[in-house]
């Protein structure tokens, strides 16, 4: 089975920047017993910049993107080889891995990049994977890596994410305050709205409680059971890995998705939206029926086919899918039935906004 740890910049760097060697060596002391006992680990870390920014002695995170893609540049290699070294006394190989937004929301890239992750742990090697800083320019980012790893656990089906942070888990409020308490266990993430998730981080880090939270979400919805803990305590992984009472729980659904949709609702972006009436709403809803032209209010944004969209009914997100046509397609042929559309469009062109395949609600 796959377990996948994602380390954060507080577990990996000091205030200063320093490498926390002590958490480092605990850390994969413990991948390398998972691994020794039958578990396939993937390591998902933060801490390329903080380690950049320590080498080249600069005393404050930078606010330019080319600043913090040098920086990253810097660092990285120092990072992997801190994990490589660590991981070899125990003599487990490591593999450095650096993906971009781009990686997991283009559907080819996703899975080549699966293939290549499933070939790794076949070969018994643990991943280390990263954010590729050095090259991503998008304004998206995956928040300290939080969602990368939610993600990456998706993509490989793991059955365990375990986020390692400087806390004890989710608090009721900061954890600073005299009043916070620790919460155990999350089986409905609406009751986390009366809380206080903050988005306070490290000096180094980008996430905060609140990434961590939603990565958590994402996994848990999609089968895979998620802790978040204190990665500074020696023990803690190996502990949230084997069942014990560590940090805060987050239950996971029973039914897992396949994966095609599992990528298309939490990696991809979408695009631009097609607003649909309530009758079309029902339709996708109820009986799962492809969206057809004929339910189409309006057409937003611009998009070609096969690029991902949201579809809403008035102000309710209905779900995301592919777009059978383009936004310019789409918009001459709305509100038209089925053949009425394919009569407007060129020879071939399908005659839907979105399959019924290739749509998830949301």
């Amino acid at each position: 089975m796959t377990v996948v740890v994602k380390l954060g910049s507080s577990i990996v760097a000091a205030d200063d920047g320093a490498l926390r060697a002590d958490v480092l060596d605990s850390v994969c002391s413990q991948v390398a017993a998972l691994r020794a006992g039958g578990d396939e680990v993937v390591m998902v870390t933060s801490g390329a910049i903080a380690r950049g920014m320590r080498l080249m002695g600069l005393a404050s995170r930078p606010g330019a993107v080319d600043e913090l893609q040098a920086a990253s540049a810097v660092g990285q290699g120092s990072l992997f080889r801190a994990y490589e070294e660590r991981l070899a006394r125990h003599e487990v190989l490591a593999a450095q891995v650096l993906l971009t937004a781009f990686d997991m929301s283009e559907r080819m890239h996703y899975l080549n990049a699966r293939q290549t992750l499933q070939r790794l742990l076949a070969w018994h090697v643990v991943p280390v994977i990263n954010e590729n800083d050095t090259t991503a320019t998008d304004e998206i980012t995956f928040g300290d890596n939080d969602f990368l790893s939610a993600q990456v656990a998706i993509m490989l089906e793991a059955w365990r994410l375990v986020l390692l942070t400087d806390t004890a888990g989710l608090h009721t409020a900061d954890p600073k305050r005299e009043e916070a308490e620790l919460i155990e266990e999350v089986s409905d993430f609406s009751e986390l709205d009366r809380y206080e998730i903050g988005v306070r981080t490290s000096a180094f880090g980008s996430g905060g409680m609140r990434s961590k939270v939603v990565a958590a979400e994402m996994a848990s919805a999609s089968g895979i059971e998620v802790t978040i803990c204190d990665g500074t305590v020696a023990g803690t992984l190996a502990a949230a890995v084997g069942g014990d009472r560590v940090g805060t729980r987050f239950v996971p659904h029973t039914d897992r998705a396949p994966s095609f949709k599992l990528w298309l609702r939490y990696a991809t972006p979408a695009r631009g939206r097609i607003v649909i009436d309530a009758g079309a709403a029902e339709v996708l809803t109820r009986k799962g029926s492809s969206l057809l032209p004929v339910g189409v209010v309006e057409v937003e944004g611009e998009f070609a086919a096969g690029e991902a969209v949201e579809v809403v009914s008035g102000e309710e997100l209905i779900g995301k899918g592919l777009a059978e046509l383009s936004s310019a397609d789409l918009r001459r042929v709305a509100g038209m039935k089925s053949d009425e559309a394919a009569a407007m469009l060129a020879d071939g062109a399908p005659a839907e906004a979105v399959h019924r395949d290739r749509f998830v609600l949301t």
